[in-house]
């Protein structure tokens, strides 16, 4: 079997043609996609517990806390006690941080209209189908058995 007749290949290069994308996009302001993507994730009213981010977005812990600690450092978060639980930290946006939040979900919207004004409705019905069969078969570990 060819790489490019397997599902996984189609799945990968698109997702680094994505990732190049958003990257390529989020340099013009002086930020990456994975520093996009946490600006998302976090909760702009309650905030996100640091623990809670990493898994959320299936990230490791060291890459994530590297980086927390620039986006700390470009003044785009902050952080504080949890006053539910005293030995876990809450992630904050700051007014800036939800500036640049705003440009990073912009970056998405658009991405998606762009997809969704180009392809079928019922072709993407089928594409979130297919990918969500083989998110259940991973997650039910039916792949190798």
């Amino acid at each position: 079997m060819k790489p490019e007749e397997t599902v996984d290949f189609h799945i990968k290069y698109t997702w680094q043609n994505i990732a190049k994308m958003y990257n390529e996009l989020a340099a013009g302001y002086g930020t990456t996609m994975a520093t996009g993507y946490v600006l998302l994730n976090i909760d702009m009213d309650e905030g996100t517990p640091s623990t809670s981010l990493g898994p959320k977005m299936g990230m490791e812990a060291t890459s994530l806390s590297r980086i927390l600690k620039t986006m700390e450092e470009k003044e785009l978060i902050y952080r504080k006690k949890n006053p539910a639980d005293g030995r876990s930290v809450l992630i904050f946006l700051t007014e800036f941080g939800k500036e640049k939040r705003e440009d990073a979900k912009n970056a998405v919207i658009e991405f998606n209209k762009a997809v969704f004004s180009n392809v079928p409705e019922q072709k993407l019905e089928v594409f979130f189908e297919v990918i969500r069969k083989v998110n259940e078969l991973i997650s039910n570990r039916k792949i190798y058995s």
